[in-house]
């Protein structure tokens, strides 16, 4: 515990975010819960206000907008959530003192690296995403307290994803045709919450430096791959998968062909990175099994 410290949770309604409140309570830690109707991060005296109120000792905002192809007509409006949300957070933990822990994303790079992007990689997303989520980085990273953890691939038990997706799919098609020319790390939202936790500690103990971190798994795949782990899970024939490429399903916002990120940084704070992807989704998988399968029993 920390001493009866607030953790402020922001986006608490989302996959992650009710991954990190589970987390919290498993630690005894005295929460805030804000989701989207609570807290309209971007009106920066409600957010000064929030924080004022309940003093918290670490903000984590896992609030954002997700809509990758939406944010390429409505980037202003992105903007407003992921850019300006940040900065208003980010003054008012500035103001009292407290750690904000910011989730990122792989989008903020280019997406054409052959080797795993470090912390400090040169950034140059291509998508109204990416620069949406890039100007909240830059917000965070411009206080004494702010950290912005990327994350990528991420999938759990709480919202729609890919592997949810995938489990469906399985049930209705006889092969289905798979992307093979993307690589990233898929990475379990409980496994990142629990991460979240540790570095906020760390950030509270002062023995993690503020900056940026990668928060995914260890490993790589593409996914093709991931779906036919997914299928050896599920106990199907996984040549029921088919690889593609990219160009067979063209969307609005171009995908990172590369979304590997390194993990160098973690050691500078005394925190072990992620597992292996492969062990992370086999945990996770009955219970994400079970909760798609009993929401959509189609």
């Amino acid at each position: 515990m920390t001493d009866n410290r607030i953790w402020l949770v922001t986006g608490a309604g989302g996959m992650l975010g009710q991954d990190v409140l589970a987390r919290l309570a498993e630690a005894g830690e005295q929460t805030v819960a804000l989701d989207r109707a609570a807290l309209d991060l971007t009106d920066a005296a409600a957010v000064r206000g929030t924080i004022e109120t309940h003093r918290p000792a670490v903000v984590v905002n896992c609030a954002a907008w997700t809509a990758v192809d939406d944010a390429e007509s409505r980037e202003e409006e992105a903007l407003r959530i992921n850019g300006d949300g940040p900065a208003h957070l980010a003054a008012a933990c500035a103001a009292t003192g407290a750690v904000l822990l910011h989730i990122s994303t792989d989008y903020v790079f280019a997406g054409d690296a052959t080797t795993p992007y470090a912390e400090d990689a040169p950034t140059a997303p291509r998508s109204a995403y990416g620069r949406t989520k890039l100007a909240g980085e830059r917000a965070v990273l411009g206080i004494e307290r702010g950290y912005v953890v990327r994350t990528a691939w991420l999938y759990g038990t709480g919202g729609p994803n890919f592997v949810r997706t995938m489990i469906k799919l399985e049930g209705l098609k006889d092969t289905l045709d798979v992307v093979d020319d993307q690589r990233g790390q898929p990475t379990w939202s409980a496994d990142l919450a629990g991460l979240l936790y540790e570095l906020g500690r760390g950030a509270l103990a002062g023995t993690a430096p503020a900056g940026v971190y990668h928060g995914t798994s260890s490993g790589e795949t593409t996914w093709y791959g991931l779906t036919r782990e997914i299928f050896r899970l599920l106990g199907t024939d996984p040549d029921r998968v088919r690889p593609t490429t990219s160009e067979a399903f063209v969307r609005p916002a171009p995908r990172p062909a590369y979304s590997v990120l390194g993990h160098d940084r973690f050691a500078a704070a005394g925190l072990t990175p992620l597992r292996d992807w492969r062990a992370a989704l086999t945990e996770a998988f009955p219970e994400i099994h079970r909760v798609q399968t009993k929401e959509d029993p189609a």
